[in-house]
């Protein structure tokens, strides 16, 4: 890992964000795999990994939630935190930020109705 890059390295194992915590930033991950988790029933269930180039935590640019999930470094990790206002001003500069966003957003929803459809029919045998 370049000491010299943008962004905060962490541990294989290392939280980088909780669930329940109040959200203000994003996350883009420049290096390394982060595992998404989810607390039910006082067990975590893994909803997804992300890479190099994917992001996290983006609710916490439009609403003010507490976070939905915990995320978890898996690899040794870099990762650039994006506040509110950074976001803004850079999709002020290119706003084919804002559509790159909302189609990988788009991606997940349909992911996600997919599971639902899946998880349903699983139910219903």
């Amino acid at each position: 890992m370049d000491p010299g890059a943008l962004g905060k390295f962490y541990q294989a194992g290392e939280v980088i964000i909780h669930q329940g915590d109040q959200g203000e930033c994003m996350f883009v991950i420049q290096e390394g795999q982060v595992a998404i988790l989810k607390e039910i029933d006082n067990r975590e269930v893994q909803l997804a990994v992300r890479g190099p180039g994917e992001f996290f935590g983006e609710l916490a640019l439009f609403e003010q939630e507490t976070r939905m999930a915990t995320v978890r470094a898996v690899s040794p990790s870099r990762i650039l935190t994006i506040d509110k206002k950074s976001f803004l001003r850079r999709i002020h500069e290119d706003p084919s930020l804002a559509y790159n966003l909302v189609k990988a957003m788009s991606g997940r929803i349909r992911q996600l109705s997919e599971e639902v459809v899946r998880l349903e029919r699983l139910l219903k045998k």
